[in-house]
């Protein structure tokens, strides 16, 4: 007897296809829900009644698509697409109370409402076992205790859902100070242990924690996985032999496709482009999973037309490629063509989508800027100048978190904007001494969330990710901090609210030296500031950044 699971992850709102234009002038699409549809269709076909769909979390935000409506659209699709649940993503609480407000200012606005009215809307539950109200209690909105119970081909499967423990600094933390994030393996453990007590065969951990391995090549090496970068190893790790028998991770957007022991683990790269299937075989009798028997399928790319050489359709691939030729896809034998049903769902926000990214803000931006995570870009030390500005501050941080595209060269559209700050953040200003300037620096970049961008300021930071990493600070040219006074620092009230690690320094600041700026978001503040420098964005000089080999893997690199 044959189960197959199917996972994806990391969604991100993603309903639409990702496009884009080839140096040729062709036209390539990847992903998408429509597209999805039919690749699952093929499974069931393949599989009939044996097909189970779940997500590893992070369904909403990050496309105007989903955030317009607060991730409905994205549930409605997985309810048409027949999802049997979803582990709940840090990202699940990004948009706060039901309505424009990505915190609640007033008593009657509750910081949990997007999320409730979307768990109200689903057609399946929302899973996390580790996810808990202060007095340790499963929150009742969600209507389960982190687990459910589903039969497939007469087989009861359990499944457990886990949130990765960064939640508190990787959203807004004001929408989740009522819970509390425990012990991901404690929690699985004990999730397992019940779900087998309630007759559960076969057990799957939904979890948006993941990991990171370098080679799909073979299921069975997992020495190309990095095992200091996920929190998806230390579960794995704490798990009774037997506990469960599969996994769909989440969280970290890395492809896994490896068997750990004889628990298989699939996560994708997410965004709606790629999807990892494990097929489990079920003994008739017994109705246990036989190990030897599992097959791993790992990071499925969803293609409506490949390159006949590549068989991709990733315009990263194809834009360096010779003679590309788009030819039809096919999976399991047949051609894969978006479904029409989801299209006619998604075709109401997808005409709002283009409506509002045609939209000129009014500026225009003179050379492309890149996104860059790991290291200083112009793009945002454009950000931080603009906010510097628009606060009158004395230097301004901006976490590279929350830079989610390039910035493209040309007339700047709401639509691109919004791509490249999908967050509802604004614009707030702290009065830190020098010490405590410090203290914020060492704390955001030693949290391994990417290098923030600065304006005012220049930073030393050492080559390698790690709690160290921050070797000091100066003004411009090197002009050393003041001694005594406060400078005023520019920052997203994501940062402000404790996000990306910096909560022990930010939770301690009296009211009187923290400023929210009537809440100017920083869409605005970067068009504001493109506006008024002769409504051109152009980018900044590097060297605010400074590189110096330190210690660790990388203490080799070039600076």
């Amino acid at each position: 007897m044959r189960l197959t699971l199917v996972g994806t992850n990391d969604f991100h709102g993603w309903v639409m296809p990702h496009r884009a234009t080839l140096p040729d002038g062709q036209k390539v699409e990847e992903g998408g829900a429509a597209l999805f549809a039919s690749y699952v269709a093929r499974l069931r076909e393949d599989n009939p009644g044996g097909v189970l769909l779940v997500d590893g979390g992070d369904l909403f935000q990050g496309t105007l698509a989903s955030n317009l409506g607060e991730g409905a659209i994205v549930v409605d699709v997985y309810n048409l697409l027949g999802y049997a649940a979803v582990a709940i993503g840090n990202h699940e609480f990004d948009y706060g109370p039901v309505g424009p407000g990505p915190v609640a200012t007033r008593p009657d606005e509750d910081p949990l409402g997007a999320l409730k009215a979307r768990v109200a809307q689903a057609k399946f539950p929302f899973l996390s076992a580790n996810v808990r109200e202060k007095d340790g209690r499963p929150p009742a909105w969600l209507g389960n205790d982190g687990t459910t119970v589903v039969t497939v081909k007469g087989v009861k499967v359990g499944l457990l859902g886990l949130s990765t423990l960064q939640t508190p600094q990787t959203t807004n933390p004001a929408n989740v100070a009522s819970l509390k994030f425990e012990s991901l393996a404690g929690a699985a453990k004990q999730a397992a242990k019940s779900l087998r007590a309630q007759g559960a065969e076969v057990v799957v951990a939904i979890a948006h924690a993941g990991g990171k391995c370098t080679d799909l090549a073979n299921p069975h090496d997992t020495s190309g996985c990095v095992r200091d970068d996920g929190e998806i190893y230390a579960v794995l790790d704490a798990l009774p032999q037997g506990a469960v028998d599969a996994v769909v991770a989440g969280h970290t957007h890395q492809p896994m496709g490896h068997f750990f022991g004889d628990v298989p683990v699939i996560e994708t790269t997410g965004l709606a482009r790629s999807f990892g299937v494990v097929d489990l075989f079920v003994d008739p009798v017994t109705h246990r999973v036989l190990p030897e028997r599992t097959r791993i399928q790992a990071a499925i790319p969803v293609c409506g037309a490949v390159d006949a050489t590549l068989k991709s359709c990733d315009p990263l691939k194809l834009r360096d490629a010779k003679d590309v030729r788009m030819v039809p896809a096919t999976f399991l034998g047949q051609p894969v063509t978006p479904d029409a049903r989801v299209e006619a769902l998604v075709a109401p926000a997808e005409a709002r989508v283009e409506e509002e990214q045609r939209r000129p803000v009014g500026v225009e931006t003179q050379a492309r800027m890149p996104q860059v995570y790991e290291g200083e870009s112009a793009l945002g030390n454009l950000i931080a100048d603009a906010m510097r500005e628009a606060a009158r501050s004395d230097a301004a941080v901006m976490n590279a978190g929350g830079i989610r595209a390039d910035l493209p060269q040309g007339p700047l559209t709401f639509g691109k904007l919004y791509e490249i700050l999908p967050f509802d953040n604004t614009l707030a200003v702290l009065d830190l001494s020098a010490d405590e300037l410090r203290r914020f620096l060492a704390l955001a970049y030693g949290g391994r969330k990417g290098v923030f961008a600065v304006s005012g300021l220049e930073v030393t930071l050492a080559a390698c990710p790690g709690p160290e990493r921050f070797q000091g600070v100066t003004l411009p040219g090197g002009k050393a901090l003041k001694a005594k006074g406060t400078y005023r620092v520019a920052v997203p009230d994501f940062l402000l609210r404790g996000g990306d690690g910096v909560g022990p320094l930010t939770s301690t600041l009296p009211r009187e030296r923290i400023s929210l700026l009537q809440g100017q978001d920083l869409r605005e503040v970067l068009t504001a500031y493109g506006r008024a420098h002769g409504n051109a964005l152009k980018p900044p000089a590097l060297g605010r950044v400074h590189l110096v080999k330190g210690t660790g893997p990388c203490a080799d690199a070039n600076p």
